[in-house]
């Protein structure tokens, strides 16, 4: 196959996955948007509320060392990717029957919807990482974000517009929202179908590389110091939440449409900085991190709703860049028949780091919340310094 149709196909190969994506983001980020809130709303603490988001994303994203194993190990890409998109998206419609007297069981949704998550991600990742030699690894993976964080942006403001028709902030609104999400859950799985039949092997889309495994790969372990860091100190989103509900003047009605503002500028932001990676490197994923510096101070710290939107907003930045940019710095660094694994291992730090970050920043918020300031800028001050070691130590450049 020449040079030409090989493209197209990586290119409509690419879109699918966004598509999919999108889909999917529209319902499980649809979801989280109000998970925060819809919990507190059935009794849950702020620490409650923080560990579950914490021990979700732990349980997620440490399943992946083992499902990305398992998906490089049987190349079996697309039956990681049903089991686990069915799981993500059709457990959140489940939440519309659960109320105070059964909140556990929100817990436990929320849990295996992570799960879910946790089973597609490395494989998902690596069916992305197949089109970098076509368009470069900055690029094919902020392609595939910015349609990602489209439906994360769409989502939210679904769920918004539904509360806000159903008089918002009772439980009843809630769980249509959830309820409602069921149909575009239904939606991402004809998609997935769709881009089975048509690339039954996408590992053959990828051109040669000179890339390598993980046995030996110091620059990939090194990297992945710097990856606890960013995750630790990285405040998730129901956290904020939770602030904004019982915290500030603004309505708990509008934090849905805050969470759909912070992920359309994630999407502009991981196309920005997809880009700057192809061009500058990990100079691009120092910068982010600086960013994500500024984050906690603003958003707590300065009065009123502009400092909750400014800090939003720089949320949104710092999640769009990141997330494009730090797998992208693995494609570049592992070959295509190990990259599952190394994406499985990457999630695993990074969730293992996520999770303790966010236990800690939910006690710490029981306590003091200029400590969550102080830790969140540590971490991230931590982070920044470890990445701009690392590149001077190996001078890691996009087309190394």
């Amino acid at each position: 196959m020449n040079a030409n149709p090989m493209k197209r196909n990586a290119f409509i190969f690419l879109l699918l996955l966004g598509f999919i994506s999108l889909l999917s983001d529209f319902t499980h980020e649809g979801a989280r948007s109000i998970y925060g809130p819809f919990l507190g709303l059935l009794g849950a603490s702020a620490l409650v509320i923080s560990f579950t988001s914490g021990l979700g994303e732990f349980i997620g994203q440490a399943l992946r060392i083992v499902t990305g194993y398992i998906a490089d190990r049987t190349k079996k890409y697309w039956v990681m990717m049903f089991i686990g998109y069915s799981l993500n998206l059709l457990v959140i419609p489940l939440l519309m029957f659960v109320d105070a007297s059964i909140w556990q069981v929100a817990i436990l949704l929320i849990l295996l919807e992570r799960v879910g998550k946790g089973i597609r991600a490395p494989a998902k990742s690596a069916l992305t990482s197949f089109t970098a030699t076509h368009f470069g690894a900055g690029k094919s993976f902020a392609i595939q974000e910015a349609l990602d964080q489209f439906g994360a942006f769409l989502g939210p403001l679904f769920v918004f517009l539904v509360l806000n028709l159903n008089k918002g902030s009772d439980l009843q609104g809630y769980q249509l929202a959830f309820g409602l999400l069921g149909i575009f859950a239904i939606m991402t799985l004809v998609i997935l179908t769709i881009a089975k039949i048509k690339y039954p092997h996408p590992d053959e889309l990828e051109g040669p590389t000179k890339t390598k495994g993980l046995r030996g790969n110091r620059a990939f372990f090194l990297y992945m110091i710097a990856i606890v860091f960013i995750a630790m100190g990285f405040i998730d989103y129901p956290v904020l939440a939770f602030h904004i509900g019982i915290a500030t003047p603004i309505d708990v009605i509008y934090v849905p449409l805050l969470y759909s503002l912070a992920m359309g500028i994630d999407a502009l932001a991981a196309l920005s900085f997809g880009h700057l990676f192809d061009k500058k490197g990990i100079i691009a994923l120092i910068l982010s991190v600086a960013i994500s510096i500024g984050i906690a101070p603003i958003f707590f710290l300065v009065d009123g709703t502009l400092g909750i939107i400014l800090g939003i907003i720089l949320w949104g930045i710092g999640m769009g860049a990141q997330e494009s940019i730090l797998k992208a710095v693995i494609a570049m660094m592992v070959s295509k028949e190990k990259r599952a694994t190394a994406y499985g291992v990457f999630y695993t730090v990074f969730g293992s780091a996520w999770a303790l970050g966010s236990l800690l920043i939910g006690v710490l918020y029981e306590v003091n919340l200029l400590y969550v300031v102080v830790f969140s800028m540590a971490m991230e001050l931590v982070a920044l310094i470890t990445l701009l070691i690392y590149r001077n130590r190996l001078l890691l450049q996009p087309n190394d």
